[in-house]
């Protein structure tokens, strides 16, 4: 095993030619089988282990460029500045404007996060709520996690679209009620709804506007002078 003073140089000049190492790599470079040894070196200089391959990769602190979300990869390794799995998976989530499902969080880590999220739930770490077909995980903070599950319900019902059976609806009033060239969104609603077909304005006025049926406000001429 180095000394101190060797040990040092030996891994900076290791970290200098490889970025990311594993255990076996860096009790080469420090002469010695001991994991203690090998962490007690590596405390000397600061360091993180990987969140991704269970972290099984080691980096020194001063080498990752975090980005926004302070996570750094070197190839297919990834790493956080908040250590842990378990520990990033919590904070993206509390610090999103409307939470994260687990798909969303596995597509931004590029690793499995079905374990951490279902740990931090038992433990109270985290919350989670049933829209639609899928879990959207908040903060533990209730004041906090309802402002993200109405962030989330509000772009779920802005981005959903009419279901099929609406949409011929609309169209059906629009052409019976033969005012083609200036379908106005409220009317149409308000006849659905007197035939017992539920649509908001809103819901109406996206099909209009997919069909280029929206009224548009006739400009009024100025009135002659004469």
């Amino acid at each position: 095993m180095l000394d101190p003073g060797a040990s040092r140089t030996a891994l900076e000049r290791l970290f200098t030619q490889r970025p990311v190492v594993d255990l076996a790599v860096l009790g080469r470079a420090l002469g010695t089988d001991s994991r203690m040894s090998v962490f007690r070196r590596l405390s000397a200089l600061g360091y993180l282990s990987s969140y991704t391959h269970t972290g099984r990769y080691y980096t020194l602190t001063s080498i990752p460029r975090f980005d926004a979300d302070g996570l750094w990869r070197w190839e297919q390794v990834g790493f956080s500045r908040d250590g842990t799995l378990r520990a990033t998976v919590r904070r993206l989530v509390e610090t999103s404007e409307a939470g994260r499902t687990q798909r969303e969080l596995q597509d931004r880590l590029g690793t499995r996060v079905h374990n951490p999220l279902l740990e931090l739930v038992q433990s109270n770490g985290l919350r989670r709520e049933g829209i639609g077909d899928q879990y959207v995980y908040v903060a533990a903070n209730r004041r906090r996690a309802a402002t993200q599950l109405e962030r989330r319900r509000s772009t779920a019902r802005a981005t959903v679209p009419p279901a099929p059976s609406l949409e011929v609806e609309v169209l059906l009033e629009v052409i019976h009620g033969a005012k083609l060239p200036e379908a106005d969104a409220a009317k149409v609603a308000a006849a659905l709804a007197a035939r017992g077909v539920r649509a908001s304005v809103a819901e109406v006025a996206a099909v209009l506007d997919r069909h280029g049926l929206k009224k548009t406000p006739r400009s009024r001429l100025p009135r002659s002078s004469r």
